[in-house]
C-alpha cells in the first residue's frame, strides 16, 4: 500500500486520542482563560466557558467510549495482551470524570452565587475534574503511541 492517509488507517485510535487531548488542552487552558480576559465580566465568561466545558465533558465521554469500544474488539480478535485493557482504568475515569462534570458540577458552578453555594469549591472540584480527564486523555494518547511506533 502506498503511504498516506490510508497506510495509517489502522492508526485512527491514535488520531483520536491526539484529539482528545489536544481538545482538551486548548478548550482548558486556552480558550476559557482568554474568554475570561476578553469579556473582564465574570458573570458574562462564566456561562461562555460553561458552555465550552459542556463541549469538553461530551468529547472526552464520546472518545473514552469509542476507544473503550475498540479496545474490546481488539480483545476479541485475540490483539497483542497489552492491547487487554491497559487503557481500561484511564478511560473509565476519563468518562466518570466527564459525566460528573456534566452532570453534578457544572450547574452548582452556574448557580453557586445566585444559590449561596460554595463557588470556590465547586469550582475546585469541576476543575479537579477537568484535570482528570486531561491526564486520562494524555496517559491514553502516550500508550497509543508508543504502541504504534512498535509497528
Amino acid at each position: 500500500m502506498k503511504p498516506g492517509c490510508g497506510a495509517g488507517l489502522h492508526r485512527w485510535p491514535l488520531l483520536l486520542a491526539a484529539l482528545w487531548w489536544g481538545g482538551l488542552s486548548g478548550l482548558s487552558f486556552v480558550a476559557v482563560p482568554m474568554a475570561f480576559a476578553f469579556f473582564g465580566n465574570p458573570a458574562v465568561a462564566g456561562p461562555f466557558a460553561a458552555k465550552l466545558f459542556q463541549v469538553q465533558a461530551w468529547m472526552s465521554l464520546v472518545a473514552a467510549l469509542t476507544l473503550l469500544v475498540w479496545g474490546r474488539l481488539q480483545r476479541l480478535q485475540g490483539g497483542e495482551v497489552t492491547a487487554r485493557w491497559v487503557m481500561l482504568p484511564w478511560l473509565l475515569l476519563a468518562a466518570l470524570a466527564a459525566l460528573v462534570q456534566e452532570h453534578g458540577v457544572a450547574e452548582r458552578i452556574l448557580t453557586a452565587r445566585s444559590t449561596g453555594g460554595n463557588l470556590r469549591l465547586w469550582h475546585a472540584v469541576g476543575t479537579g475534574l477537568i484535570v482528570l480527564q486531561w491526564l486520562s486523555a494524555l496517559r491514553v494518547l502516550c500508550w497509543l503511541a508508543s504502541r504504534n511506533g512498535r509497528h
